[in-house]
């Protein structure tokens, strides 16, 4: 009896998407697509290397810094901003202002410097663990213009309140400056809470766990620009639900420094002309200098 070879099947080619099969799956040569579209992030170099356009939400982002202020607060605050005056692309209801929540900050936001970048400090709630020193709601004589709440709570009820608040449907925007070492459980438990919120949640974490696996699928790593761009700041793509990034993004912020400031830092950067050879041997000699010979009128 003659037995003919059996061979394997094979998919047939013109078949459905990976993202019909599921949602999680994508093509590697492309961006895996998100339930919906991302928040513009006010830059549109970076809006092209993110997956959807934009800050992805129902996802953690990952934001590893080398220490804190080296510009995460401009990177995200026209997003942050547009959240906060209605004007978000999640979901039904987007056109209602929504709140920002912070887990534990590493200092208090500044009113003064929340509104030059277009943010409302009273629609900011802040949630301060037990471990970080207590700071008191109000600045100024009067309060006005900070944050509307500090709520004392240790480190591990930070993250359970944290996952509260993704599920409350309230919110639009969550920032948490997560401990460092945090066990990968903690992220995955996140993760999903994350799922639940249709906004963004960004976690700040240090640039040492550039190398410790995380379950945010998108990890950025923020450092400063170089010396001659005081406004500037490197986005290293680290990971994405895409193709391999290519080379770091150098992102012009919003200026801090007002424009005598940054003529000062330019000039301490960028070294002055030395005189030539043959000047320095006539001033030697006894000849006089050009600035010597002027007239006093001038």
């Amino acid at each position: 009896m003659a037995v003919s070879p059996v061979h394997p099947t094979r998919p047939a080619r013109g078949g459905p998407p990976p993202e019909a099969i599921h949602p999680a799956l994508w093509r590697a040569a492309g961006f895996g697509r998100s339930r919906a579209p991302g928040l513009a992030t006010g830059f549109a170099a970076l809006d092209a290397e993110l997956p959807g356009g934009g800050w992805p939400g129902g996802l953690l982002t990952e934001l590893l810094l080398p220490q804190p202020g080296v510009g995460e607060w401009r990177l995200l605050a026209p997003t942050l901003a547009a959240l906060q005056r209605g004007q978000g692309e999640h979901g039904a209801g987007s056109e209602l202002p929504r709140s920002v929540m912070l887990f534990d900050p590493p200092a208090r936001p500044c009113p003064w410097t929340l509104a030059a970048l277009g943010l409302d400090a009273m629609q900011l709630f802040v949630v301060q663990g037990r471990g970080q020193p207590r700071r008191t709601g109000r600045t100024g004589r009067s309060g006005q213009g900070a944050p509307r709440a500090r709520l004392p709570l240790p480190a591990a009820d930070t993250l359970w309140a944290l996952e509260q608040a993704l599920a409350s449907g309230h919110l639009g925007a969550a920032l948490a400056w997560l401990p460092p070492r945090l066990p990968a459980d903690a992220l995955r438990r996140l993760q999903l809470a994350a799922q639940a919120h249709p906004g963004p949640v960004f976690l700040f974490r240090e640039a040492e766990a550039r190398s410790r696996p995380s379950a945010a699928p998108l990890r950025l790593l923020l450092t400063p620009g170089p010396s001659s761009c005081p406004d500037g700041l490197r986005v290293h793509i680290l990971k994405r639900r895409g193709p391999l990034p290519g080379e770091p993004l150098l992102l012009a912020l919003p200026p801090v420094l007002g424009s005598a400031a940054r003529e000062r830092v330019r000039d301490a950067v960028v070294p002055r002309p030395t005189a030539q050879p043959g000047a320095l041997a006539s001033v030697a000699q006894g000849a006089p200098s050009a600035a010597s010979a002027r007239p006093l009128s001038a």
